[in-house]
């Protein structure tokens, strides 16, 4: 309700009042109309003065205020003053709307805290668990490194591996640290993905054939697939994903890779037939150091960074991953890669 025509109801019911009341006394239409004319003529003009100076004009600077803090500087400047016709009705919507987005916002700023606070804490385990070990392995080989030669080799490698660890450890968090400032460039190119699946097959064969998987790929794409994007790091995606796909499979499983054209993208998608993941943890399973089974996890290697890093390197190409998983079925990786304008001819021609 606007502001004028709430002082005209105010002043017309505070008339008619006081008119019914002389009416009452007087039993007179002309002192009816009388008194109903001079108070409801006081009435507006009183209540338009008092309501406009101390209730009306500081709702309007509330409203105002909160209108142009949800708009930001920038918005705000370019839009110019914000004056509501009714801002009694108006500032009730803003407040509300205002109040939603900062609940959000201080949610967000919860997880993001609860986040930091997590991962300063996996930061400190997973560095400290080779520190330690390379301490009490250099402590052990001072103590026999003249008495048993041979033993005090064992410790030197396994110190080594642990230095090794701590290697990939920062490597990795530098990677995923300059993926996230812009720092390492998207070198993009046009190139076909069908070989570099069967280029990462390759790779990782020896590593299938040691825990009796089989890496499936039919041989049904005879058309190139061109997609535009860094050959490198989409390599280095396949190899992370299928390579967790061999880590945490079953025995004498299998990983297959498909390939679905969409309208300007397309979708590959590395599947494997092992022990699954359960719901809960798929919305989590990105985040940096977060390891389903910490005790398996560790017994596989790795640093608990690789899909953190995929996730990143996608980002950076302005497309997604998504996961699906059915405990004791399986469990699907899914990642989207932008379409080459490019003509289809099937291998070999030209």
């Amino acid at each position: 309700m606007k502001f004028s025509v709430l002082v005209l109801i105010t002043a017309l019911a505070v008339g008619l009042s006081i008119g019914l009341v002389n009416y009452h006394f007087q039993q007179s239409w002309y002192y009816l109309l009388i008194s109903f004319g001079v108070s409801f003529g006081t009435s507006f003009l009183v209540f338009y003065y008092l309501l406009e100076k101390y209730i009306y004009s500081k709702i309007k600077l509330i409203y105002k205020l909160i209108h142009n803090l949800k708009l930001g500087k920038d918005l705000k400047e370019a839009l110019g003053e914000y004056v509501s016709a009714d801002p009694i009705n108006d500032v009730q919507q803003e407040v509300e709307e205002w109040a939603g987005a900062k609940k959000k916002e201080i949610e967000l700023l919860k997880k993001q805290e609860q986040f930091r606070r997590e991962f300063l804490s996996n930061v400190s385990h997973e560095f400290k668990t080779p520190l330690f070990a390379i301490q009490g392995y250099i402590e052990t080989l001072q103590d026999c490194l003249t008495d048993d030669p041979e033993m005090a080799l064992k410790f030197l490698k396994k110190a080594e591996n642990n230095i090794e660890r701590l290697s990939y450890l920062i490597k990795d968090l530098d990677s995923i640290s300059k993926l996230e400032t812009g720092e390492i460039p998207i070198n993009y190119t046009k190139f076909d993905v069908v070989p570099l699946v069967k280029e990462v097959f390759e790779i990782l064969e020896d590593r299938a054939i040691s825990t009796g998987t089989r890496l499936i790929f039919k041989d049904k794409y005879t058309t190139p697939t061109i997609v535009h994007a860094d050959r490198e790091k989409v390599r280095q995606v396949m190899i992370n994903l299928i390579q967790n796909s061999i880590k945490y499979g079953r025995e004498n499983g299998s990983t297959s890779v498909k390939i679905f054209e969409l309208h300007d993208q397309y979708l590959i998608e590395v599947t494997d037939d092992g022990m699954g993941i359960e719901e809960k943890h798929l919305p989590r399973l990105f985040e940096r150091f977060y390891r389903i089974d910490t005790h398996r996890s560790r017994k596989e290697g790795g640093t608990g960074l690789g899909l953190a890093i995929v996730k990143h390197i996608l980002e950076a190409h302005q497309q997604t991953i998504s996961v699906r998983s059915t405990p004791n079925i399986g469990t699907t990786f899914a990642f989207t890669l932008q379409k080459s304008v490019e003509p289809l001819l099937p291998y070999g021609k030209k």
